[in-house]
């Protein structure tokens, strides 16, 4: 099912002659900025210089650190009087990155976002439930005006009061839900104590932190739900960059409006498709605050088989992102590893914590773990068994060895908005 089969199938000399367009348009719309102008200047390159799209590599990076400079209006390439609507980014490590959105900006985003949920399988005849925070976060308009587009019947839920949302999916009849995967796996667990199969799901689409294969199994075994994989980040919009479509084997990046590379974290070299990487992004559409190769921290691959439903290339599902990953006795583990490693054993609950510590100079990492209540027998034998069970699968694919803690089932942390399952406490220990 396509929203606009003419663009979203657009590829080879067609979609680079429109690609190239944009980017052109996108640097002189960027000179608007004090900030890249300055760079364009010394770096010696503009629109003119760029003649075909791997010139693109004449440019330098932008980070989220050199956004966080221009708080909180310095990055607008347009007057205020255009900017329509503010969001921000949570800021939870210094300033928040403030974005700002055109009229055009905001049509262009609910149209990505109809591209995505049209490309899933909805249509105008679904109840869509948007069980994400509205508000300064990008994650709820974003969803909620794309489902307009369409035609659906949006329900807009945001977060908490959880009983009460499984309510409306009952009573309202909703057919498709929007949540982070962790507070899905939430509203599984109080659907279950309730009583109810919420027998009218059948889409579920998450996103906003990285979930694994065996988590989708779990969502969708408890939710009944086919469960479809979203990303984005507010400097590129918001969430519906890229999404995955009904093979659900990679995600599609909307490449009429984001050019996409993937290069070497550390040496910032760009890398061929197949090749694992930091993801960069330069969307291409973006008035009121273009970016040129934005360094988002995320790791994928673009993957090299086309895909059967004939749209455009497609990146990996993200392992997680640069600045997540631990580095625990030299050996690299992602949380999205943890999660997919316990998610694989019978006996683990659904929530799970990290403490990451360094001991007599030594990283030491424990995780608490639930254990499921008709495993939570309360003999030492027994949970001793589970111990070492998860301790050898979680050594056979970190190859590094942890301390599990178990503890009784619902005593853990729910997570209404991204998962905060890590706590590394070696900063000030360096």
């Amino acid at each position: 099912m396509f929203w606009n089969k003419e663009m979203e199938t657009l590829k080879g000399d067609a979609l680079e002659s429109l690609q190239l367009k944009r980017l052109k348009w996108t640097i002189r719309q960027a000179e608007n900025i004090p900030f890249y102008k300055k760079m364009l200047n010394e770096s010696g390159v503009d629109a003119d210089g760029i003649r075909k799209i791997s010139d693109i590599q004449k440019l330098p990076f932008t980070r989220k650190t050199d956004l966080r400079t221009g708080y909180p209006f310095g990055f607008f390439a347009v007057p205020k009087k255009q900017v329509v609507r503010i969001h921000t980014t949570s800021g939870t490590t210094g300033k928040p990155t403030v974005v700002g959105y055109t009229r055009k900006d905001l049509d262009n985003w609910s149209e990505l976002i109809a591209r995505n949920m049209t490309m899933t399988g909805l249509t105008d005849e679904d109840t869509f439930q948007n069980a994400v925070n509205y508000g300064l976060f990008t994650g709820g308009l974003g969803f909620h005006y794309g489902a307009e587009k369409i035609g659906m019947t949006v329900v807009p839920s945001g977060t908490g009061n959880t009983k009460r949302q499984i309510e409306m999916i009952n009573d309202f009849g909703v057919t498709a839900l929007h949540a982070t995967p962790s507070y899905a796996m939430h509203l599984a667990e109080v659907a279950e104590s309730m009583g109810t199969d919420l027998p009218t799901l059948k889409t579920g689409l998450f996103g906003a932190e990285p979930w694994s294969d065996n988590m989708r199994k779990a969502l969708e075994e408890r939710l009944g739900v086919r469960a479809f994989d979203s990303y984005g980040m507010s400097e590129m919009y918001g969430p519906g960059a890229a999404f995955e479509c009904e093979e659900r084997n990679g995600l599609h990046f909307w490449h009429d409006s984001y050019i996409v590379e993937i290069i070497d974290p550390k040496t910032g070299e760009v890398l061929e498709p197949g090749n694992k990487g930091e993801l960069v992004v330069t969307p291409i559409v973006k008035e009121a605050m273009p970016l040129l190769r934005y360094r988002t921290g995320d790791i994928t691959m673009i993957l090299e088989d086309e895909c059967p439903c004939g749209r455009g290339a497609k990146i990996a599902r993200l392992t997680g992102r640069s600045d997540d990953m631990l580095v625990i006795r030299g050996i690299n583990v992602f949380p999205s590893q943890i999660e997919d490693v316990l998610k694989s054993i019978p006996e683990v609950g659904d929530q799970f914590m990290v403490y990451v510590d360094r001991v007599n100079h030594l990283d030491e990492m424990k995780i608490e773990v639930e254990i499921k209540k008709e495993f939570f027998s309360g003999e030492l034998r027994d949970l001793e068994r589970i111990q070492r069970k998860i301790q050898e699968q979680l050594k056979a694919i970190l190859q590094v060895r942890t301390e599990i803690a178990l503890v009784e089932p619902e005593s853990l942390p729910r997570f209404e908005g991204k998962a905060k399952r890590v706590v590394d406490k070696r900063g000030d220990k360096f």
